[in-house]
Protein backbone atom coordinates (compact mmCIF):
# COMPACT_ATOMS: atom_id res chain seq x y z
CA UNK A 1 0.00 0.00 0.00
CA UNK A 2 1.52 3.17 -0.91
CA UNK A 3 1.52 6.66 0.54
CA UNK A 4 0.52 9.28 -1.58
CA UNK A 5 1.21 12.91 -0.27
CA UNK A 6 -1.28 14.87 -2.31
CA UNK A 7 -4.46 12.56 -1.15
CA UNK A 8 -2.89 12.89 2.80
CA UNK A 9 -2.44 16.51 2.10
CA UNK A 10 -5.16 17.70 4.58
CA UNK A 11 -5.27 15.63 7.12
CA UNK A 12 -1.01 16.16 7.25
CA UNK A 13 -2.43 19.91 7.41
CA UNK A 14 -4.48 19.57 10.09
CA UNK A 15 -2.31 17.80 11.85
CA UNK A 16 0.63 20.20 11.33
CA UNK A 17 -1.93 23.12 12.59
CA UNK A 18 -2.21 20.96 15.70
CA UNK A 19 0.83 20.53 16.48
CA UNK A 20 1.77 24.14 15.65
CA UNK A 21 -0.99 24.75 18.57
CA UNK A 22 0.07 22.70 21.24
CA UNK A 23 3.46 24.34 20.93
CA UNK A 24 1.57 27.82 21.35
CA UNK A 25 -0.48 26.37 24.08
CA UNK A 26 2.52 24.85 26.32
CA UNK A 27 4.98 27.09 25.21
CA UNK A 28 2.80 30.17 26.48
CA UNK A 29 1.68 28.35 29.91
CA UNK A 30 5.68 27.76 30.27
CA UNK A 31 6.36 31.36 29.56
CA UNK A 32 3.71 32.04 32.38
CA UNK A 33 4.60 29.85 35.05
CA UNK A 34 8.42 30.25 34.41
CA UNK A 35 9.83 33.11 32.79
CA UNK A 36 7.20 35.98 34.35
CA UNK A 37 8.23 34.78 37.50
CA UNK A 38 11.36 34.64 37.04
CA UNK A 39 12.21 38.09 35.55
CA UNK A 40 9.59 39.81 38.41
CA UNK A 41 11.75 37.89 41.32
CA UNK A 42 15.17 39.12 39.84
CA UNK A 43 13.17 42.69 39.52
CA UNK A 44 12.23 42.30 43.29
CA UNK A 45 16.18 41.17 44.09
CA UNK A 46 17.57 43.65 42.58
CA UNK A 47 14.72 46.36 44.03
CA UNK A 48 16.38 44.72 47.81
CA UNK A 49 19.94 44.78 46.60
CA UNK A 50 19.17 49.00 45.79
CA UNK A 51 17.66 49.77 48.93
CA UNK A 52 20.17 47.72 50.83
CA UNK A 53 22.86 49.81 49.92
CA UNK A 54 21.15 53.31 49.64
CA UNK A 55 19.69 52.41 52.94
CA UNK A 56 16.46 53.75 52.33
CA UNK A 57 13.26 51.86 53.06
CA UNK A 58 11.63 49.47 50.01
CA UNK A 59 8.27 50.68 49.53
CA UNK A 60 5.55 47.92 49.32
CA UNK A 61 3.22 47.62 46.67
CA UNK A 62 0.10 48.87 46.97
CA UNK A 63 -2.46 46.32 48.09
CA UNK A 64 -4.65 46.82 44.58
CA UNK A 65 -1.41 46.25 42.64
CA UNK A 66 -1.08 42.98 44.47
CA UNK A 67 -4.53 41.84 43.51
CA UNK A 68 -3.71 42.47 39.87
CA UNK A 69 -0.39 40.76 39.96
CA UNK A 70 -2.34 37.55 41.99
CA UNK A 71 -5.33 37.89 38.92
CA UNK A 72 -2.36 37.90 36.36
CA UNK A 73 -0.78 34.31 37.34
CA UNK A 74 -4.88 33.06 38.13
CA UNK A 75 -6.16 33.81 34.61
CA UNK A 76 -4.92 30.92 32.82
CA UNK A 77 -6.34 28.72 35.29
CA UNK A 78 -9.92 30.75 34.86
CA UNK A 79 -9.65 31.08 31.78
CA UNK A 80 -9.08 27.08 30.91
CA UNK A 81 -11.66 26.29 33.82
CA UNK A 82 -14.11 28.36 32.07
CA UNK A 83 -14.17 27.02 28.83
CA UNK A 84 -13.67 23.03 29.51
CA UNK A 85 -16.34 23.50 32.87
CA UNK A 86 -18.08 26.41 33.71
CA UNK A 87 -19.43 26.90 29.61
CA UNK A 88 -19.70 23.43 29.01
CA UNK A 89 -21.88 22.81 32.35
CA UNK A 90 -24.35 26.20 31.45
CA UNK A 91 -24.80 24.82 27.94
CA UNK A 92 -25.53 21.05 29.15
CA UNK A 93 -28.14 22.49 31.42
CA UNK A 94 -29.67 24.40 28.97
CA UNK A 95 -30.10 21.30 26.35
CA UNK A 96 -31.47 19.62 29.29
CA UNK A 97 -34.55 21.90 28.75
CA UNK A 98 -34.44 21.32 25.25
CA UNK A 99 -36.11 18.60 22.97
CA UNK A 100 -33.74 15.90 21.40
CA UNK A 101 -33.16 18.47 18.44
CA UNK A 102 -32.26 20.99 20.41
CA UNK A 103 -34.91 22.84 18.77
CA UNK A 104 -37.54 23.60 20.94
CA UNK A 105 -37.87 24.35 24.67
CA UNK A 106 -39.36 21.43 26.74
CA UNK A 107 -39.33 22.63 30.11
CA UNK A 108 -38.60 19.75 32.48
CA UNK A 109 -40.39 17.32 30.24
CA UNK A 110 -36.65 15.39 30.40
CA UNK A 111 -36.68 14.89 33.78
CA UNK A 112 -40.29 14.21 34.39
CA UNK A 113 -39.20 11.06 31.81
CA UNK A 114 -36.29 10.03 33.68
CA UNK A 115 -38.21 9.29 36.71
CA UNK A 116 -41.39 7.97 34.45
CA UNK A 117 -40.11 5.78 32.20
CA UNK A 118 -39.87 2.11 33.55
CA UNK A 119 -36.28 1.62 31.71
CA UNK A 120 -35.35 4.70 33.11
CA UNK A 121 -36.16 3.85 36.48
CA UNK A 122 -34.30 0.64 36.17
CA UNK A 123 -31.09 2.52 35.15
CA UNK A 124 -31.64 4.78 38.74
CA UNK A 125 -32.05 1.37 40.72
CA UNK A 126 -28.91 -0.19 39.13
CA UNK A 127 -27.24 2.87 39.94
CA UNK A 128 -28.71 3.58 43.62
CA UNK A 129 -27.37 -0.37 43.90
CA UNK A 130 -24.19 0.42 42.50
CA UNK A 131 -23.96 3.51 44.83
CA UNK A 132 -24.45 1.29 48.11
CA UNK A 133 -22.33 -1.73 47.37
CA UNK A 134 -19.32 -0.46 45.93
CA UNK A 135 -17.71 2.06 48.28
CA UNK A 136 -18.94 -0.64 51.69
CA UNK A 137 -17.87 -3.49 50.31
CA UNK A 138 -14.39 -2.25 48.15
CA UNK A 139 -13.69 -0.47 51.48
CA UNK A 140 -14.31 -3.63 53.75
CA UNK A 141 -11.92 -5.69 51.40
CA UNK A 142 -9.40 -2.55 51.95
CA UNK A 143 -9.93 -2.54 55.43
CA UNK A 144 -9.26 -6.38 56.37
CA UNK A 145 -6.25 -6.41 53.31
CA UNK A 146 -4.58 -3.55 55.52
CA UNK A 147 -5.40 -5.27 58.91
CA UNK A 148 -4.13 -8.76 57.80
CA UNK A 149 -1.03 -7.77 55.76
CA UNK A 150 -0.08 -4.93 58.14
CA UNK A 151 3.46 -6.50 59.23
CA UNK A 152 3.35 -9.61 57.39
CA UNK A 153 6.63 -11.01 56.33
CA UNK A 154 5.79 -10.56 52.98
CA UNK A 155 4.04 -7.37 53.14
CA UNK A 156 5.17 -5.35 50.47
CA UNK A 157 4.87 -8.40 48.16
CA UNK A 158 1.47 -9.05 49.09
CA UNK A 159 0.18 -5.09 48.93
CA UNK A 160 1.86 -4.87 45.63
CA UNK A 161 -0.47 -7.40 44.10
CA UNK A 162 -3.25 -6.47 45.71
CA UNK A 163 -2.94 -2.77 44.57
CA UNK A 164 -1.56 -4.35 40.85
CA UNK A 165 -5.61 -4.07 39.79
CA UNK A 166 -5.29 -0.12 40.13
CA UNK A 167 -2.66 -0.23 37.78
CA UNK A 168 -4.80 -1.79 35.04
CA UNK A 169 -7.36 0.60 33.01
CA UNK A 170 -11.25 0.12 33.64
CA UNK A 171 -11.98 -1.42 30.25
CA UNK A 172 -8.66 -3.75 30.75
CA UNK A 173 -10.00 -5.09 33.78
CA UNK A 174 -13.85 -5.40 32.23
CA UNK A 175 -12.68 -7.50 29.54
CA UNK A 176 -10.39 -9.36 31.88
CA UNK A 177 -13.86 -10.29 33.77
CA UNK A 178 -15.58 -11.07 30.41
CA UNK A 179 -13.25 -14.58 29.99
CA UNK A 180 -14.03 -15.16 33.69
CA UNK A 181 -18.16 -14.50 32.99
CA UNK A 182 -17.53 -16.29 29.01
CA UNK A 183 -20.14 -18.65 28.33
CA UNK A 184 -19.60 -21.65 25.31
CA UNK A 185 -22.53 -23.54 24.90
CA UNK A 186 -22.49 -26.85 26.46
CA UNK A 187 -19.36 -27.92 25.42
CA UNK A 188 -15.45 -26.97 27.07
CA UNK A 189 -16.00 -23.99 29.26
CA UNK A 190 -13.41 -21.05 28.47
CA UNK A 191 -14.81 -18.89 31.19
CA UNK A 192 -13.26 -19.42 34.25
CA UNK A 193 -16.70 -19.01 36.58
CA UNK A 194 -18.40 -21.25 34.04
CA UNK A 195 -15.05 -23.96 34.28
CA UNK A 196 -15.78 -24.43 38.14
CA UNK A 197 -19.80 -24.58 38.08
CA UNK A 198 -19.29 -27.07 35.65
CA UNK A 199 -16.42 -29.16 37.63
CA UNK A 200 -18.80 -29.12 40.32
CA UNK A 201 -21.62 -30.82 38.55
CA UNK A 202 -23.77 -27.45 37.56
CA UNK A 203 -24.90 -26.13 34.44
CA UNK A 204 -23.03 -23.56 33.05
CA UNK A 205 -24.75 -20.40 32.99
CA UNK A 206 -24.56 -16.75 30.45
CA UNK A 207 -24.06 -14.99 33.65
CA UNK A 208 -24.18 -11.58 32.25
CA UNK A 209 -27.86 -11.80 30.43
CA UNK A 210 -29.33 -12.82 33.63
CA UNK A 211 -30.57 -9.69 35.63
CA UNK A 212 -30.20 -8.84 38.46
CA UNK A 213 -27.41 -10.53 39.12
CA UNK A 214 -25.27 -9.20 35.61
CA UNK A 215 -25.59 -6.08 37.98
CA UNK A 216 -23.64 -7.53 40.39
CA UNK A 217 -20.86 -9.44 38.84
CA UNK A 218 -20.44 -5.99 37.51
CA UNK A 219 -20.10 -4.66 40.79
CA UNK A 220 -17.31 -7.50 41.79
CA UNK A 221 -15.27 -5.99 38.99
CA UNK A 222 -15.15 -2.47 40.03
CA UNK A 223 -14.57 -3.68 44.00
CA UNK A 224 -11.73 -5.62 42.38
CA UNK A 225 -10.35 -2.92 41.11
CA UNK A 226 -10.82 -0.13 44.41
CA UNK A 227 -10.13 -2.66 47.43
CA UNK A 228 -6.44 -1.89 46.39
CA UNK A 229 -6.72 1.80 46.77
CA UNK A 230 -8.77 1.22 50.17
CA UNK A 231 -5.85 -1.19 51.27
CA UNK A 232 -3.47 1.30 50.87
CA UNK A 233 -5.18 4.19 52.22
CA UNK A 234 -6.21 2.76 55.07
CA UNK A 235 -2.91 0.25 55.91
CA UNK A 236 -1.62 4.23 56.05
CA UNK A 237 -3.50 5.51 58.36
CA UNK A 238 -2.94 2.33 60.57
CA UNK A 239 0.44 2.63 60.44
CA UNK A 240 -0.04 6.47 61.45
CA UNK A 241 -1.51 5.41 64.78
CA UNK A 242 0.81 6.40 67.70
CA UNK A 243 2.73 3.18 69.14
CA UNK A 244 2.22 3.93 72.56
CA UNK A 245 -1.65 3.94 71.93
CA UNK A 246 -1.56 0.60 71.13
CA UNK A 247 1.31 -0.43 73.86
CA UNK A 248 -0.71 0.84 75.89
CA UNK A 249 -3.95 -0.93 75.26
CA UNK A 250 -2.09 -4.22 74.77
CA UNK A 251 -0.75 -3.62 78.65
CA UNK A 252 -4.35 -3.36 79.64
CA UNK A 253 -5.01 -6.90 78.06
CA UNK A 254 -7.55 -5.88 75.22
CA UNK A 255 -8.35 -8.59 72.70
CA UNK A 256 -7.36 -8.25 69.08
CA UNK A 257 -11.40 -7.88 68.57
CA UNK A 258 -11.49 -5.07 71.15
CA UNK A 259 -8.07 -3.70 69.88
CA UNK A 260 -9.80 -2.99 66.33
CA UNK A 261 -12.85 -1.56 67.43
CA UNK A 262 -11.76 0.43 70.44
CA UNK A 263 -7.95 1.44 69.03
CA UNK A 264 -8.17 0.44 64.98
CA UNK A 265 -11.69 2.03 63.80
CA UNK A 266 -11.81 5.30 65.89
CA UNK A 267 -7.61 6.02 64.58
CA UNK A 268 -8.38 5.67 60.98
CA UNK A 269 -11.90 7.04 60.98
CA UNK A 270 -10.73 10.32 58.94
CA UNK A 271 -9.42 7.93 56.65
CA UNK A 272 -12.50 5.24 56.14
CA UNK A 273 -14.90 8.73 55.09
CA UNK A 274 -11.82 9.29 52.52
CA UNK A 275 -11.98 6.38 50.90
CA UNK A 276 -15.82 6.00 51.18
CA UNK A 277 -16.39 9.13 49.87
CA UNK A 278 -13.86 8.96 46.85
CA UNK A 279 -14.92 5.82 45.87
CA UNK A 280 -19.15 6.81 46.09
CA UNK A 281 -18.18 9.57 43.35
CA UNK A 282 -16.14 7.21 41.45
CA UNK A 283 -19.04 5.15 41.53
CA UNK A 284 -21.77 7.32 40.61
CA UNK A 285 -19.38 8.36 37.32
CA UNK A 286 -18.97 4.29 36.73
CA UNK A 287 -18.99 4.01 32.59
CA UNK A 288 -15.88 2.02 31.38
CA UNK A 289 -17.47 -1.57 32.81
CA UNK A 290 -20.91 -1.43 31.71
CA UNK A 291 -19.78 0.05 28.08
CA UNK A 292 -17.70 -3.09 27.68
CA UNK A 293 -18.90 -5.62 29.28
CA UNK A 294 -22.65 -5.09 28.99
CA UNK A 295 -23.01 -1.93 26.90
CA UNK A 296 -26.00 -1.53 29.02
CA UNK A 297 -27.91 -4.31 28.10
CA UNK A 298 -29.61 -6.85 29.81
CA UNK A 299 -31.04 -4.47 31.99
CA UNK A 300 -27.42 -3.53 33.37
CA UNK A 301 -27.40 0.15 32.54
CA UNK A 302 -26.35 3.31 35.16
CA UNK A 303 -26.88 6.98 34.66
CA UNK A 304 -23.49 7.63 32.86
CA UNK A 305 -23.54 5.26 30.36
CA UNK A 306 -27.55 5.69 29.74
CA UNK A 307 -26.29 9.15 29.76
CA UNK A 308 -23.50 8.43 26.47
CA UNK A 309 -26.66 6.18 24.72
CA UNK A 310 -29.03 9.00 24.88
CA UNK A 311 -26.91 12.12 23.60
CA UNK A 312 -24.11 9.85 20.97
CA UNK A 313 -26.36 6.99 19.94
CA UNK A 314 -30.12 7.53 19.96
CA UNK A 315 -29.56 11.57 19.28
CA UNK A 316 -31.47 12.94 22.20
CA UNK A 317 -29.48 15.61 23.51
CA UNK A 318 -31.98 16.95 26.29
CA UNK A 319 -32.26 13.37 27.76
CA UNK A 320 -28.60 12.47 27.61
CA UNK A 321 -28.22 16.51 28.95
CA UNK A 322 -30.57 15.90 32.04
CA UNK A 323 -29.00 13.38 32.71
CA UNK A 324 -25.85 14.87 33.01
CA UNK A 325 -26.88 17.27 35.18
CA UNK A 326 -28.83 14.82 37.45
CA UNK A 327 -25.73 13.17 37.25
CA UNK A 328 -24.17 16.84 38.66
CA UNK A 329 -26.56 17.05 42.10
CA UNK A 330 -25.66 13.70 42.69
CA UNK A 331 -22.51 14.39 43.09
CA UNK A 332 -22.69 17.99 45.02
CA UNK A 333 -23.89 16.54 48.28
CA UNK A 334 -21.11 14.33 48.56
CA UNK A 335 -18.04 16.78 47.58
CA UNK A 336 -19.72 19.35 50.00
CA UNK A 337 -19.89 16.79 52.89
CA UNK A 338 -15.95 15.88 51.93
CA UNK A 339 -14.67 19.50 51.78
CA UNK A 340 -16.82 20.39 55.62
CA UNK A 341 -15.55 16.85 56.69
CA UNK A 342 -11.75 18.35 55.44
CA UNK A 343 -12.65 21.93 57.35
CA UNK A 344 -13.39 19.96 60.75
CA UNK A 345 -10.01 17.67 60.38
CA UNK A 346 -7.87 21.16 59.74
CA UNK A 347 -9.74 23.08 62.70
CA UNK A 348 -9.35 20.42 65.11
Amino acid sequence: MEFDFADEQPKLLMLMYGLVAFVLVVGGLLLLLDVVPAWFARRREAQLVAASVSGTPLTRRPKQREGLFALFFLLPTLLLLTIGLVVPAIRTMLLSLMNGGSTEWVGLRNYGWMFSDSSMVRVLINTLVWVLLVPLVATAFGLIYAVLVDKARFEAIAKSLIFLPMAISFVGASIIWKFVYAYRGDGDQIGLLNQIVVSLGGEPKQWLLESPLNTLLLIVIMVWIQAGFAMVVLSAAIKAIPGDIVEAARLDGVSPWQMFWQITMPSIRPALIVVVVTLTIATLKVFDIVRTSTNGNYDTSVIASEMYNQAFRYGQNGQGSALAVFLFILVIPVVIYQIRNLRRQREG
